[in-house]
C-alpha cells in the first residue's frame, strides 16, 4: 500500500469512526431501509385495497411509504449517536401539522407506517413482519364484515299519508332505518338509511311510480360521518 491509498484509508476511516458509523451499522441500516421500502409500499398496497372511504387520495397512500422509510431513518440516527438524538427531539418537537385527517381509518394506516419504520430502525424485524399479519387480517376481518352490504342514504318527497305508507310498504322488504321525517305544509321529506347486499336500485323505480311521490334521490355513503 503506497501512502496515498494509506492517507485515504485513514482520512476515511477516521471520518467514519467520528460519524459513529461501523460495518456493522452499514449493514443493520441497509437491510431496515430496504425493509421499510418493502413494508411501505405493502401498506400502500393495503390501503388502496380496503379504501372504503368517498375519495382516493393518491397523495395520502404515497405519503404512508414515505413516512414508513422516515421513520426509519430517524430511529437508525437516533440509536446510532447520543448528539444526534438530542437534536432531533429539539428539531421535532417545533414540528406542526396542519392537515386534517377526518376519516379514523387513515390515521390508523398513517400511525401504522410509523410503528413499522420505528420497529425496523430498531432492528426488530421479526416483530415489524409478525405485526403487518397481524394488522391485515384485522383490517380484513372488519373490512368484510363492512361490505356485507352497501349503505344508501334514500330521499322521498311525497304529498299524502297513503302514499308515504306505500313507500314504506315497498321499503319493508328491505334492511331500513327511520332517519328523519320532515313536514312542510302538504309536502313531506323522508330520509331513510338502507342496507343492500347489491347496487341493484330497482326500489326506486317503484318508489317514483307511486302516486303522490315528487322526487326520489339515492346517495352512497361508508355510513360515517365526517364534521
Amino acid at each position: 500500500m503506497n501512502i496515498r491509498d494509506y492517507f485515504k484509508n485513514s482520512v476515511w476511516d477516521s471520518f467514519m469512526s467520528s460519524q459513529g458509523i461501523t460495518s456493522d451499522f452499514v449493514a443493520t441500516a441497509v437491510t431496515a431501509m430496504l425493509l421499510a421500502v418493502v413494508l411501505g409500499i405493502f401498506i400502500y398496497k393495503i390501503y388502496g385495497h380496503y379504501f372504503g372511504g368517498v375519495v382516493f387520495s393518491s397523495s395520502f397512500a404515497v405519503t404512508l411509504v414515505g413516512m414508513t422509510v422516515l421513520s426509519c431513518m430517524l430511529t437508525l440516527a437516533i440509536s446510532s449517536n447520543i448528539v444526534i438524538s438530542l437534536g432531533m427531539v429539539g428539531a421535532l418537537s417545533i414540528v406542526r401539522y396542519r392537515t386534517a385527517i377526518k376519516d379514523p381509518m387513515d390515521l390508523l394506516y398513517l400511525f401504522w407506517s410509523i410503528s413499522v419504520g420505528i420497529t425496523l430502525g430498531a432492528g426488530l424485524y421479526i416483530l415489524a413482519v409478525c405485526t403487518m399479519l397481524i394488522m391485515v387480517f384485522v383490517v380484513h376481518i372488519f373490512y368484510n364484515r363492512r361490505k356485507k352490504g352497501t349503505i344508501f342514504i334514500l330521499v322521498v318527497h311525497y304529498d299524502s299519508q297513503a302514499t308515504g305508507d306505500e313507500i314504506m310498504r315497498i321499503l319493508h322488504k328491505m334492511r331500513h332505518q327511520l332517519k328523519s321525517k320532515t313536514m312542510r305544509g302538504e309536502m313531506t321529506e323522508l330520509t331513510v338509511e338502507l342496507i343492500t347486499k347489491n347496487q341493484n336500485t330497482v326500489f326506486m323505480e317503484q318508489i317514483q311510480a307511486i302516486e303522490g311521490v315528487k322526487d326520489v334521490s339515492l346517495i352512497q355513503y361508508n355510513g360515517e360521518y365526517h364534521g
